[in-house]
């Protein structure tokens, strides 16, 4: 058995089947299609921010110790529910959003069933009040597992560049 990872050409069909995936993903978000973008979703997903933490050149590298979030499938569908009630003051009215998804990186697994993909995102993010937009950079680390013949999200690790988040909140999905 070969546990060697293979870098996918972008030419290479599974290549453009991840690129689908992803901008269909960032549409669902985007068009604030919640529920159905939950359904990209690996039962055993693990989606998760650690904190980004600024280190002289001569530490050892970025530490994930510290989450921002870190969700499962079921407190993901918790927090979309709650976004159709009245308690989801964050998100009411709801934010505009705009995912770019970029420099996308798809790799073969040990598992024939799945694939690592790493991407680039810019995240605008526009709040219906007088606060000002923001804006987020950074990488997505995912696994991508087919099930039942569709691709599902079954890990994230959304690594933000910014080291400190000046919004008041933080309740859109990346």
């Amino acid at each position: 058995m070969n546990d060697r990872k293979k870098n996918l050409a972008s030419t290479h069909p599974l290549y453009a089947e991840v690129l689908d995936f992803l901008y269909d993903e960032a549409e669902l978000l985007d068009a604030g299609r919640f529920t159905e973008w939950l359904e990209l979703m690996a039962e055993d997903l693990t989606y998760r921010m650690p904190a980004r933490i600024n280190r002289s050149r001569k530490a050892k590298a970025d530490t994930t110790e510290t989450e921002i979030f870190s969700d499962n499938i079921a407190s993901l569908r918790l927090r979309v529910n709650r976004l159709g009630t009245d308690f989801a003051w964050a998100e009411s009215p709801p934010s505009r959003t705009r995912h770019h998804v970029t420099n996308v990186r798809v790799q073969t697994t040990p598992n024939p069933d799945e694939l690592e993909v790493s991407s680039y995102i810019l995240v605008f993010r526009d709040r219906p009040t007088p606060a000002s937009p923001s804006t987020y950079s950074g990488e997505r680390q995912d696994i991508l597992r087919k099930v039942d013949g569709r691709w599902r999200l079954a890990r994230r690790t959304i690594l933000l560049d910014q080291a400190v988040l000046t919004s008041r909140n933080l309740s859109i999905f990346f």
